[in-house]
C-alpha cells in the first residue's frame, strides 16, 4: 500500500514522501536529516528525488541524500538547478516517469521560478496528487520572483483544470495566514470561513492542513478565483486600471504582497 507522508522542516516547510513498505521517493528535499531519519525509522530504502525548482529549501538536501542513498534525482528541464545538485535527469512538459508503480507526469508552471515544474499522479491509491511547490498553496499561490503574472494565471489555469480530488502536496504550511487574505478580499464566502475552523482545529492538535485538493480551493483560493465577480469587484476598487485578466492578477498578487 502506498502512503504519503508529510515531512516537517526548518520553519514551515513540507518535504513530501511516498513510500510502498520497501522503497520511497521524496519530493523539495531542503534538509537530508529528517528525510534519513525517515528513512531509518521505517526502514525504506530511498529509490528517487524529485524537484520542481532551484530555491535552496527545495534542493539543499540532494548532495546528502544522493550519497547515502544512490537515488535518482529528477527535475524540470525548463528550470536552473543548482551544480550541487547534477546530475539530473530532466522532464519536459507531460513526460512521465515510473516510480514505486506510479506514473509522475512533469507539468510546467512557471511564475514563481522561470523553469518551475509540478509532478501530477493521475492514478494514485486514494486520488490522484499533485507535488506544486510554491505555485500553489492551500488559499494562495507562490511570489512571482522570476515570472510573469500572466505565466503564473497560465499555471494556475492548468493546476485548477486537474480532476476536483487531486490532493494537493504544496511545500509549506501558509493556510491560515493565506486564508486570512482570502477573507479580506471576499469576505461573503462562506466557505473561507468555515474551512478556517477546520484549519484551526488542525493547526491546535498540531496536524498539518494539507494536503488540500483542487476542488476545495476553487471554492476559496482568491488566485484561482480572479475572474470571479466578487473578486472583480473587489479588484476593481483596489486597483480601477486594472482593466484584464492578467492586469487584475498582477494586482491581486500585490496586494497579497503588501498585505499584514
Amino acid at each position: 500500500m502506498i502512503q504519503l507522508h508529510p515531512i516537517p522542516a526548518f520553519q514551515d516547510n513540507y518535504l513530501w514522501l511516498l513510500q510502498d513498505g520497501r522503497q520511497a521517493v521524496v519530493v523539495d528535499p531542503g534538509d537530508a536529516a529528517p528525510v534519513l531519519t525517515f528513512l531509518e525509522q521505517h526502514g525504506l530504502q530511498l529509490q528517487a528525488i524529485l524537484l520542481t525548482h532551484h530555491h535552496a529549501d527545495h534542493t539543499g538536501g540532494v548532495a546528502e541524500l544522493r550519497a547515502a542513498s544512490g537515488a535518482a534525482v529528477y527535475g524540470p528541464a525548463a528550470e536552473t538547478l543548482p551544480a550541487a545538485v547534477e546530475p539530473v535527469q530532466r522532464l519536459g512538459a507531460g513526460e512521465r516517469i515510473k516510480l514505486l508503480g506510479l506514473e509522475f507526469e512533469l507539468i510546467e508552471v512557471p511564475g514563481h521560478t522561470a523553469g518551475h515544474g509540478a509532478y501530477f499522479v493521475a492514478q494514485a491509491p486514494g486520488g490522484p496528487l499533485l507535488f506544486c511547490g510554491d505555485t500553489l498553496f492551500s488559499g494562495g499561490c507562490g511570489r512571482l520572483f522570476e515570472g510573469t503574472a500572466a505565466q503564473m494565471l497560465d499555471s494556475l489555469d492548468r493546476l485548477a483544470a486537474l480532476p476536483d480530488s487531486t490532493r494537493i502536496c504544496c511545500a509549506h504550511e501558509y493556510t491560515l495566514s493565506n486564508l486570512r487574505f482570502a477573507q479580506a478580499v471576499e469576505p461573503g464566502n462562506a466557505a473561507i470561513g468555515q474551512y478556517v475552523a477546520y484549519c484551526q482545529a488542525l493547526r491546535e492538535r498540531g496536524q498539518p492542513t494539507l494536503p488540500s485538493r483542487i476542488g476545495l480551493e476553487r471554492q476559496i483560493n482568491p488566485f484561482l478565483r480572479s475572474r470571479e465577480p466578487a473578486l472583480l469587484a473587489a479588484l476593481a476598487q483596489r486597483d480601477p486600471a486594472a482593466q484584464d485578466e492578467v492586469t487584475r492578477f498582477a494586482a491581486l498578487r500585490e496586494w497579497k504582497n503588501a498585505f499584514r
